[in-house]
């Protein structure tokens, strides 16, 4: 058996019956009568398994002893099994030491099958210990790996200021969030927050883009599945639900899950447990359930799309987060904060942006909201040419319909009416395609061209 084993006792004979014995058991096999020199025996060798004696002086048999350096060597390694050999007599003492950590202990004279197949199990022990050590180092080096980054959230504006109470109001709690509001507006960064000032602050955060999962993949990606399950099922596969146990799940876009998974999601909800694909087994979950989305789901539920009971279960507390046309100053604040930002990364020391350009930031509708905006300052800083960012250096393009949008000109009806038919054109006609990306049903998008042509 591989292992380094280390034997006390007192008694010479007896350590070297227990040589000869365990010489074809271990790796290596040490041997100490006197226990001064325990612990640094043990450092020296990387020690395995102690076999060790209950007393070690002549005529005093309390044990005490054995249950001192029992504890001296759970303060060096907690992972090395100790086993105490003792006589008959002190059965009593034994059975101490075990209940104060000793993995077993074996009586003088002992029997050599008996004694061999303790100390295999004790090995077995110790290497688990250290799997377990390992698995425990490299999960919590996971969670500072996945743990949100230094990010501030950037805003001083009226509605920031009432998204930020609410978030803190809310963060300690268990309540399921719901989180609303048009892309690019930061919906995972308040997930974040909401996560780092919860009680599961020093547990997991799983983030889940619904919308880049493909409809097939929707099950086995949230609940895992058994090997065999479906064709390319070639191993067990552990799903985000099991992966987050313990933390906080955030399911981005949660408007793109399929109807079959929303009954699922809420019968996992509502038991606490869910089911693999390919399985029959419920397992036991504890997940803090944080979801968002930049659709209308009340109308997706008219629409027969979103289940109205999955809603109520989900929205316990709803933030709506406003666009960056709503915030104010806050445009300001976050154009200087990733300014100093692309600085940095791109060595652009001085840079800085006119009033003339502040205005240009201002007036703008962002329809990109804040991932727009960034974006928009990270290109003024990778082209400028002097220290100076001015109004010339911001295109303001609309990605969406690539035209100028003046949202204090338009009707609601022009606005809609440009969005459907700038995605029958991104889409090339596919209306399956166009009335997803809307997030509305085909018969819907037609009675809203119908409309449009008249």
């Amino acid at each position: 058996m591989k292992g380094k084993i280390l034997i006390l006792d007192d008694n010479r004979s007896v350590l070297t019956a227990l040589e000869m014995l365990l010489q074809s058991e271990f790796e290596y096999v040490y041997s100490l009568q006197n226990p001064s020199c325990l612990v640094s025996t043990i450092q020296k060798h990387n020690i395995d398994v102690v076999l060790l004696d209950m007393n070690f002086k002549a005529g005093i048999n309390t044990g005490n002893e054995g249950i001192y350096w029992l504890h001296e060597i759970q303060k060096y390694d907690p992972t090395i099994s100790v086993v105490m050999i003792t006589a008959y007599g002190d059965v009593t003492l034994a059975v101490k030491a075990v209940k104060e950590g000793a993995f077993d202990f074996i009586l003088k004279p002992w029997d050599n099958n008996k004694l061999i197949s303790t100390l295999h199990a004790s090995m077995r022990l110790r290497k688990s210990k250290i799997e377990n050590v390992a698995l425990a180092k490299a999960t919590q080096n996971l969670k500072q790996e996945l743990k949100p980054g230094s990010q501030m959230i950037i805003g001083q504006s009226g509605p920031m200021r009432k998204v930020m109470e609410m978030v803190h109001k809310v963060a300690d709690t268990d309540a399921n969030i719901f989180i609303t509001g048009e892309n690019g507006t930061g919906k995972e960064l308040i997930a974040r927050e909401i996560h780092r000032y919860s009680k599961r602050k020093n547990e997991i955060m799983i983030s889940v883009d619904m919308g880049a999962i493909s409809e097939s993949l929707f099950e086995s990606e949230l609940f895992g599945h058994t090997k065999g399950s479906y064709t390319d099922a070639k191993a067990d596969r552990v799903g985000k639900f099991e992966t987050a146990n313990k933390g906080t799940l955030f399911l981005d876009e949660i408007g793109n899950l399929p109807l079959p998974l929303q009954a699922k999601l809420l019968t996992s909800l509502q038991n606490r447990t869910i089911v693999k694909l390919g399985s029959n087994i419920p397992v036991p979950i504890d997940i803090r359930l944080i979801s968002a989305t930049n659709k209308n789901l009340n109308n997706m539920i008219s629409d027969g799309l979103f289940r109205e009971d999955l809603l109520y279960r989900i929205n316990t507390i709803t933030i709506d987060l406003p666009p960056l046309r709503e915030r104010g100053n806050d445009i300001l604040l976050l154009a200087e904060y990733y300014l100093h930002k692309y600085i940095q990364k791109y060595d652009k020391a001085g840079l800085k942006i006119n009033q003339k350009a502040q205005k240009k930031l201002l007036k703008y509708s962002w329809p990109g909201n804040v991932r727009e905006l960034q974006h928009s300052i990270e290109k003024a800083a990778i082209l400028a040419d002097t220290h100076i960012i001015d109004e010339d250096s911001f295109s303001l393009i609309s990605t969406a319909s690539n035209q100028r949008i003046d949202l204090q000109n338009k009707t609601i009806e022009e606005m809609e009416t440009e969005m459907i038919l700038a995605s029958i054109e991104k889409e090339r006609g596919n209306m399956s395609a166009v009335a997803k990306k809307l997030g509305i049903t085909r018969p819907t998008l037609y009675k809203k061209l119908k409309k449009i042509d008249n």
